[in-house]
């Protein structure tokens, strides 16, 4: 399969692996109505590292992902700053920072900076869920390819047209750019399916009941013809007397047999008078109870960039270029149950929250949001936007967003790096609970979160699945750590060994030092090393 090259590809294949775990820290006074764990948040920070700290309890978790990265036309100036570990790489990096129009490189750097956050997304995607990114046609077909690399070409689903303004560019050079681009990934399409949209009175209007039939509201269609069979091609007689004989070459789709049927079960209209050709009813509660998604979205139907800005100052936020909550709403109404988590990294103005209170207040759906933005308008922007849509805007011009959407959320921000260098002079060092959500998540891949997480016992059992217990024996005190508490000594070796004896386990055990590999092995037990435990994975 064709790949896309690109200058740093070499340097930030694996960045993703390499990005420290940064806890998050959660900021009460800035925080609106928390209900604790798995509360909405919106998290302060840069984004790789946010996603990064996401990994413990929401790996494989995330149905819907919607994101709007910059779009790179050149007059963002965004600012390239992750710590990727190349000199050669970080000068080139620097050469031109901000990214502006004038960087004949700025291809290359913007894929640099979507490649590692992209493969943290795929981690925290579940198996079933979907990925949609807002884009233009600067970056669009590299973006394609981009995705095809790390989600796999089988996974495209579709590539949606959106018309995000309403009149015509007369000054435009070229054309009038009226849309923008919605790309959308499974992360497994042979289990993603989309949600069908909801029937509207558009929709229901093609239905009604002229002759009263007790099964309710029909539609008709034609009864279709087909290439010639002699024992298709039979005359049918109307009620008026009128008979009806398919067009010349063709035949009735249906065979007389068949038609008697529909007959029967009063399923033919001929017309009030009993005299037209004749047609098939289909009934409204018969049909599919849904719609199923287009891929062009008009401005009528999700809205376009004039409206979101207007909606905007009317709730008393100043943002440029946002997307209207109802775009948002509409990828949530295809992407999304009722009871699932929604994450927007690249959040700008919060409207990925707003859209996912508005669709619970109408639907009564439970969705959760996670919402992360580096700049430093997080709070006075993309959090008070939230704020003020739960909470009510008196002068909006809807009745609900007056009353308020109602619902939560917890404002975080990213705590120190746990590194090797850092637990080594003891400076910074981590939780137990985080520590260990983070070193389970690392040796299985267990997204369990740290609520739940801490010692059971004096040996620092901390989880147990169906093959493995895991044991921490840590304390964040340098003092511990380099004291004989902290050894996996023969005496807490024997006993996790006869608990793995009666409960069929094995057991993984992390510590500061130990007895030695050979003995446990004959015990059952693998030993990881602390801090060398934190970059197996």
């Amino acid at each position: 399969m064709p790949t896309l090259e690109f200058k740093g590809k070499q340097h930030i294949y694996a960045h993703h692996l390499t990005v420290p775990y940064r806890p998050l820290e959660t900021d009460e006074s800035r925080s609106c109505n928390p209900t604790g764990e798995d509360d909405n948040l919106i998290i302060h920070g840069d984004n790789l590292h946010a996603l990064k700290a996401l990994l413990p309890h929401y790996a494989n978790r995330i149905k819907c992902i919607y994101i709007d990265p910059p779009y790179n036309t050149g007059n963002e100036g965004w600012v390239y700053n992750d710590n990727v570990n190349s000199t050669l790489m970080q000068q080139w990096l620097n050469e031109n920072t901000p990214v502006d129009n004038e960087d004949l490189e700025k291809h290359d750097k913007w894929l640099c900076m979507m490649w590692p956050r992209l493969h943290l997304l795929k981690e925290l995607l579940a198996e079933d869920g979907v990925i949609f990114i807002s884009i233009d046609d600067n970056e669009q077909h590299r973006l394609r390819m981009l995705m095809d690399d790390i989600f796999g070409g089988k996974n495209f689903v579709t590539n949606i047209i959106w018309q995000k303004k309403f009149s015509p560019q007369n000054d435009a050079k070229y054309f009038s750019d009226n849309h923008d681009f919605v790309v959308c990934y499974a992360k497994n399409k042979e289990t993603w399916r989309p949600v069908l949209l909801p029937r509207t009175e558009e929709h229901d209007k093609r239905y009604s009941n002229p002759d009263n039939d007790p099964r309710g509201r029909w539609s008709s269609s034609g009864l279709d013809v087909k290439t010639y069979q002699e024992e298709y091609d039979y005359p049918i007689t109307t009620p008026s007397g009128r008979v009806v004989n398919p067009p010349p070459s063709r035949c009735w789709r249906c065979s007389k047999e068949k038609f008697d049927e529909l007959i029967n079960d009063n399923r033919i209209w001929f017309g009030e008078e009993g005299n037209n050709v004749p047609r098939v009813k289909r009934f409204l509660s018969e049909v599919k109870q849904g719609i199923t998604p287009l891929t062009v979205w008009l401005h009528k139907d999700v809205g376009h960039t004039q409206s979101a800005t207007q909606g905007l100052n009317k709730i008393g936020v100043a943002f440029s270029n946002p997307k209207p909550h109802t775009l948002i709403k509409h990828i949530l109404q295809i992407g999304t149950d009722p009871n699932c988590i929604v994450l927007d990294s690249f959040a700008g103005s919060g409207t990925t929250a707003h859209a996912v209170l508005a669709l619970n207040k109408e639907d009564g759906g439970n969705r959760k949001f996670i919402l992360i933005e580096c700049e430093e308008y997080a709070d006075t922007i993309t959090a008070e936007r939230v704020r003020k849509v739960i909470k009510g805007v008196p002068d909006a011009s809807d009745a609900t967003l007056q009353e308020g959407l109602g619902g939560t959320f917890t404002y975080c921000t990213l705590g120190k790096p746990i590194e090797v260098e850092t637990m080594l002079t003891g400076d910074g060092l981590p939780e137990f609970s985080v520590l260990a959500a983070n070193l389970l998540l690392t040796k299985s891949g267990n997204a369990i979160g740290s609520d739940t997480l801490e010692a059971q016992n004096s040996d620092g059992l901390f989880h147990s699945d169906d093959e493995y217990d895991y044991y921490l024996l840590y304390k964040p005190k340098l003092e511990y750590l380099r004291s004989d508490d902290a050894v996996f000594n023969l005496e807490r070796a024997e006993r996790i060994r006869d608990v793995c004896s009666e409960n069929g386990k094995k057991a993984i055990v992390y510590a500061a030092g130990y007895i030695g590999q050979r003995e446990l092995t004959g015990m059952g037990i693998i030993f990881c090393q602390l801090p060398d435990a934190l970059h197996e994975r």
